[in-house]
């Protein structure tokens, strides 16, 4: 096919692409660029770290152990996609999803294409299926998806997985989550762009934004909609930053430094959230996984990097204080309360084990199976390959990988989640390829034939 061939049947393509790079070009201006407003503000300064700090990456093409470790995940997804929509259970045989969950199958999905161990057309089928079903979903209040949805037929569902047909709310997260990759879609895919247009069009991504913040839907005790801010320092600048590659303002949610403070934990000073519950009526959890994926899909910009590295770097000097492996991050887990963030800092205490209501879980306290690969993969140190060392054999080889360790018991915890598989494929995709989303990659992804 010639090159005007090509472009020709890429040029719907390369108008959404033009659009994007617009939109990054505006997002690095923002890093870059601090109003005198903020400057003058007596705020707390990210604590900025050389990047001869820490380790270039160089790709490399995966040991034959490491493609076995991509393998055991895709098996997770191979075991939960419902045929007839697409989608992929969040837990194992758990038939409900998150756009969080479907965003860890899609760039899983990906990952393992890229990685050779999905074939051209099962991706391809694979793609299209999801992608038609998420551009019919039904929407709370017909703005946005719903929080969670069944996966045999695309309902709206409570978290318990019950039928609701008003929805529970959105979540701005989510949403930022699932426009990653949808962004690598376009950028590496063209060919999928009609699909994901229709997605966004049925979508009415404006209710998201205001003030130049995220903001979620849920429903009070009264069936009112209310609104409310979402995202803490990690998670908001991550999900902002995707929002924002479609040309809305998030110039506040992208500010790493506007409700930053430093606190020490294990003797590093870790970037904490000002926010705090008793005020904003939401945790301010520090783990490790919304820098762990910005490393991974963006390659960090210079603040995300040195707050990533702090994090990175208490987790390491609780194992020299204690001899405790330490890789920490929200996980489910395979008993009630069925979820917990197990994190570096929360609610004003360091190593804080928590639910997402603030109840104590120190007892579920964990090595997190997805911290340590991505962990591993962005700096591999001697201490990451320990921690390698201490989950390479915690999967099932027909099910998928375990979701963590626990820590006082040193059992497995046997939850297995789309979760934790999507995100190791990302890793591994990271050693073989670098970040899922690069601009430096733009000029190999002009033809559809890509």
């Amino acid at each position: 096919m010639s090159i005007k061939d090509n472009l020709m049947k890429a040029r719907g393509s390369l108008v959404f692409l033009v659009g994007l790079t617009i939109a990054f070009g505006t997002v690095f201006t923002l890093e870059q660029w601090k109003p005198a407003a903020v400057v003058e503000v007596a705020q707390p300064k990210v604590e900025l770290v050389k990047e001869a700090t820490i380790r270039t990456h160089e790709s490399r093409e995966l040991t034959a152990q490491e493609l076995k470790y991509a393998k055991v995940a895709w098996q997770y997804f191979e075991n939960n996609t419902d045929p007839q929509t697409g989608l992929v259970n969040s837990v194992d045989q758990y038939p409900a999803s998150t756009l969080w969950d479907t965003s860890s199958y899609l760039l899983g999905l990906i990952s393992a294409h890229r990685l050779d161990i999905v074939d051209a057309a099962a991706f391809n089928s694979r793609m299209n299926n999801a992608l038609d079903t998420l551009a019919t979903l039904p929407l709370f209040d017909d703005l946005l998806p719903n929080k969670s949805y069944s996966t045999k037929d695309a309902s709206m569902v409570t978290y318990d997985n019950s039928v609701t047909t008003r929805g529970i709310g959105w979540s701005a997260i989510d949403m930022g989550r699932v426009l990653v990759p949808f962004h690598v879609l376009a950028w590496h895919y063209p060919e999928f762009t009609p699909k994901v247009r229709k997605v966004l069009n049925s979508w009415d991504l404006a209710a998201i934004v205001r003030d130049s913040q995220m903001v979620g839907a849920a429903v009070d005790d009264t069936g009112s909609t209310i609104y409310l801010q979402e995202g803490r320092l990690g998670y908001e600048e991550y999900a902002a930053k995707s929002l924002a590659l479609t040309g809305m303002d998030l110039s506040f949610a992208l500010d790493y430094e506007a409700y930053l403070e430093y606190v020490k934990v294990s003797d590093v000073n870790v970037g904490t959230d000002l926010r705090t519950p008793d005020k904003f009526d939401a945790l301010n959890m520090v783990v490790s996984e919304p820098y762990v994926l910005d490393g991974l899909e963006f390659g960090w910009d210079r603040y995300s990097r040195s707050l990533a590295y702090a994090v990175y770097q208490a987790q390491e000097a609780r194992y020299e204080e204690t001899g405790i492996l330490t890789a920490v991050s929200e996980d489910n887990i395979d008993e009630a309360p069925y979820f917990v963030y197990n994190t570096v800092y929360a609610a004003g205490k360091p190593w804080n084990a928590v639910t997402e209501d603030g109840t104590d879980a120190s007892e579920f306290r964990s090595v997190s199976t997805k911290a340590v690969f991505g962990l591993h993969v962005l700096y591999n140190t001697p201490y990451t390959t320990k921690l390698m060392d201490s989950i390479k054999s915690n999967f099932d080889a027909e099910k998928g990988w375990y979701s963590g360790i626990y820590e006082a018991s040193g059992e497995t915890n046997t939850a297995i989640t789309a979760n934790t598989n999507g995100i190791i494929l990302e890793a591994l995709h990271y050693v073989q390829y670098g970040p899922l989303l690069r601009l430096s990659q733009s000029s190999t992804i002009a033809s559809a034939d890509d």
